[in-house]
């Protein structure tokens, strides 16, 4: 299996944990121009963007390390882009999650960084 799709098989995994977890689910490997987020969906009122990062083992650091400044504005660009396509005003609240695989263990981090402004 290639990391391609381990990585596709890990998102599958991390969507049942959400929807197990309460999350409706909308988009999963949303793109666009700007970029491309893992997962969009509703946690209550929250309009969250998830990207999932998975790790093997700790060789190359945790999987929630792997979500650098230049990945979190692009993740933002991207949650510009989805509202206006749905029409969703700025006083939707928005949430940025990452959701770490590590191994076999999933660790959900809400809130994991705030909007970046252009």
């Amino acid at each position: 299996m290639n990391t391609r799709e381990i990585g596709a098989q890990k998102e599958q995994q991390v969507c049942a944990y959400l929807m197990s977890q309460g999350i409706n689910l909308k988009e999963h490997n949303f793109r666009c121009r700007q970029g491309e987020v893992d997962i969009v969906g509703y946690d209550g009122t929250y309009l969250v963007f998830f990207e999932v990062k998975y790790r093997s083992s700790a060789k190359k650091g945790s999987a929630a390390e792997a979500v650098g400044y230049t990945k979190q504005k692009r993740i933002c660009r991207v949650a510009d882009y989805y509202r206006v396509i749905h029409h969703l005003g700025e006083d939707t609240p928005i949430r940025f999650d990452v959701v770490a695989v590590d191994g076999g263990q999933i660790t959900w981090i809400k809130n994991a960084f705030y909007y970046i402004t252009r």
